[in-house]
């Protein structure tokens, strides 16, 4: 049966009652929060939203980063029948003004003064907006009118409980299943965002769902780090925790997640397959710096590992000199890694794009399971996840229950079930576009094999078309350009081009410890990119990635880039995919140099 979001939560603090809910790090000094006193500050919270004029269907959006505060005025905005949106701390001001008005939002509650300057600018521009709630409690006077400090509101909502002490239940018992929670837009690669709906039903059907698959209980500790304003973290990293009672604790930044993790000791985690090639990349850089036994040692356990991984992968057992090997090597290698990452960690889960094969088979073979997920903002998000044990590399699993998929003629993915959106917010010829007769079209092309199991084969809006008409899905080449492990980043451009190129932002660090140890000198980093040795490098690893590729499908010319993508740069959404034609736009003249009169060849 089905329950609403707040009912979760309700049901959690009754059921479990935990005297460590949630975790969170103020002043170097990580706090606990009972399940009982977070309830508190919810019903509070609550009400002194509802003091500030919120009221059934209104619109609170969250302009904040991933913290504590998050998930209690989430939880408070959804007690009072109200609707979540969630807007990302890294959008500009007037990106933010956009999502607000086209929502209406009637309050936003801000992690800090600096996002609430954002709105102060554009107040004329917000005539729906009435209040704006400030998280940061050392904000104690407000800077205007319609700014009310986090206690402050508190501590509103507190007096509304003494002349009612079970107001915000009535309210949150009031709260049906099919009504709306929240509106997330979307990040907007290929388009202007659109506001998913999404109902209380949708999430909590994903929700019961995904707990039937991976088995997460109250003694799990769950370390929280991506946006809450993306849906999976929210789904998978907040509901799915406190449905199955985990305590969650919040990292301090994606920066800290190192340090935090081994201060928390995580039992699991999600990521996004960028988050963990940086794991990975990381992992290996600093064995670079270590004396040569060190790196011959580590070599060792790592194809060891790997071996064990990929008889894993095909169901197989290893022989008994290699299940030794790799015995003795976990204990000497993957173990010291283990420990570095808290100890207790495992288990993982990857969601938002696929993961690159090597990086799913490096993790297994230093001993942490990963497993993968898929599904857009539009289907609340996952419509499949790999099983522990059942895991493949390159494929998202099969169907979570109650959820269908099948592929279109054209190979696009479409899905069905109660997990698809209500639709797009105020806009119905969107929403007849992606739901037909049922079906939601995902816009992302797969394949499935013959034991279920679904692989994405690329991003049908996304894809490439030569001037020669010949059709090039980019993110695979992409995803084998970064396995390489030399290169952080990669894009490809040769849409109605007569061949592909591509622009690389290469591993710095990686690369900087390599011309330390040849002996490669520069200047800077601009010259060290142009050195005839270095261009080899990356000539030999694009010329491996082009290898066994059709002609047309290979890439002819590349360019080195100086800086890494960013979120921050308006390159990357915020959950880290590609902005192709930001980038495009913002390093056309390289582009254009790349396709210069110089160049000869077609396509094929």
């Amino acid at each position: 049966m089905s329950r609403t979001l707040i009912q979760i939560f309700l049901d959690t603090v009754e059921r479990h009652s935990k005297p460590v809910q949630f975790l969170h790090k103020t002043a170097g000094v990580w706090r606990s929060v009972s399940a009982q006193s977070a309830l508190d500050t919810v019903e509070r919270l609550g009400l002194g939203l509802e003091s500030l004029g919120v009221r059934r269907g209104d619109r609170v959006a969250i302009l904040s980063e991933t913290r504590l505060e998050w998930t209690l005025t989430d939880l408070a905005v959804l007690g009072l029948g109200a609707v979540t949106v969630p807007i990302y701390p890294s959008l500009t001001a007037p990106q933010c003004a956009a999502l607000l008005r086209d929502s209406e939002a009637r309050v936003v509650v801000a992690s800090s003064a600096a996002q609430a300057a954002k709105l102060r600018a554009l107040r004329e521009e917000l005539p729906a907006l009435s209040a704006v709630v400030l998280m940061d409690r050392q904000n104690g006077s407000a800077a205007a009118a319609w700014e009310h400090a986090w206690d402050a509101v508190l501590a509103r909502g507190a007096r509304a409980r003494s002349d009612d002490p079970s107001a915000f239940r009535k309210r949150a018992a009031a709260v049906e299943p099919d009504d709306l929670a929240t509106l997330i837009y979307t990040s907007g690669t290929t388009g202007e965002p659109k506001g998913a709906m999404l109902t209380h039903s949708n999430i909590e059907s994903n929700v019961r769902a995904c707990l039937e698959v991976v088995e997460i209980g109250p003694h799990d500790v769950a370390l929280s780090f991506l946006p809450l304003s993306h849906i999976f973290e929210r789904m998978a990293g907040l509901y799915s925790m406190l449905a199955a009672g985990a305590t969650i604790a919040y990292a301090e930044s994606l920066e800290a997640v190192g340090d935090n993790a081994t201060e928390v000791r995580p039992t699991v985690l999600n990521g996004v397959p960028r988050f963990y090639e940086k794991v990975h990349a990381r992992i290996v850089g600093q064995v670079a710096h270590r004396p040569p036994f060190a790196r011959a040692l580590f070599a060792w356990a790592i194809e060891r590992g790997r071996r064990r991984a990929r008889a894993h992968f095909a169901g197989k057992r290893l022989g008994a000199l290699d299940a030794l090997q790799a015995r003795l090597a976990d204990r000497l290698v993957g173990a010291q890694i283990r420990e570095r990452m808290g100890g207790r960690l495992r288990l993982c889960i990857s969601g938002g794009a696929p993961l690159a094969p090597a990086t799913l088979e490096f993790f297994f073979a230093i001993g942490i399971i990963v497993i993968e997920g898929y599904g857009p903002t539009e289907t609340s998000p996952v419509i499949c996840l790999s099983r522990v044990g059942q895991e493949r590399p390159g494929s998202v699993g099969v169907p979570v229950p109650g959820v269908e998929v099948s592929i279109a003629p054209d190979g696009e993915i479409l899905t069905r079930g109660p997990h698809v959106m209500q639709g797009y917010w105020r806009r119905p010829d969107a929403t007849r576009a992606a739901i037909r007769d049922g079906w939601f079209h995902t816009g992302d092309g797969g394949r499935v094999d013959e034991t279920g199991r679904l692989y994405i084969t690329d991003r049908l809006k996304d894809v490439l078309v030569t001037a020669g008409g010949k059709k090039i899905a980019p993110q695979p080449i992409e995803r084998a350009l970064k396995e390489t492990g030399w290169i952080a980043e990669a894009v490809l451009c040769g849409d109605r081009r007569p061949f592909v190129v591509a622009l690389l932002a290469p591993d710095r660090a990686k690369l900087e410890h390599e011309a330390a140890r040849r002996g490669w000198s520069a200047s800077d980093y601009g010259v060290l990119l142009a050195r005839p040795e270095v261009r080899a490098l990356f000539e030999a690893e694009v010329a491996r990635v082009n290898s066994g590729r059709a002609s047309f499908e290979q890439i002819k010319k590349f360019d080195l880039l100086e800086r890494d993508l960013t979120q921050e740069s308006g390159e990357l959404t915020p959950s880290l995919k590609v902005k192709r034609r930001v980038v495009l736009e913002r390093y056309g003249s390289r582009v254009e140099a790349l396709y210069g009169p110089s160049s000869v060849e077609s396509a094929a």
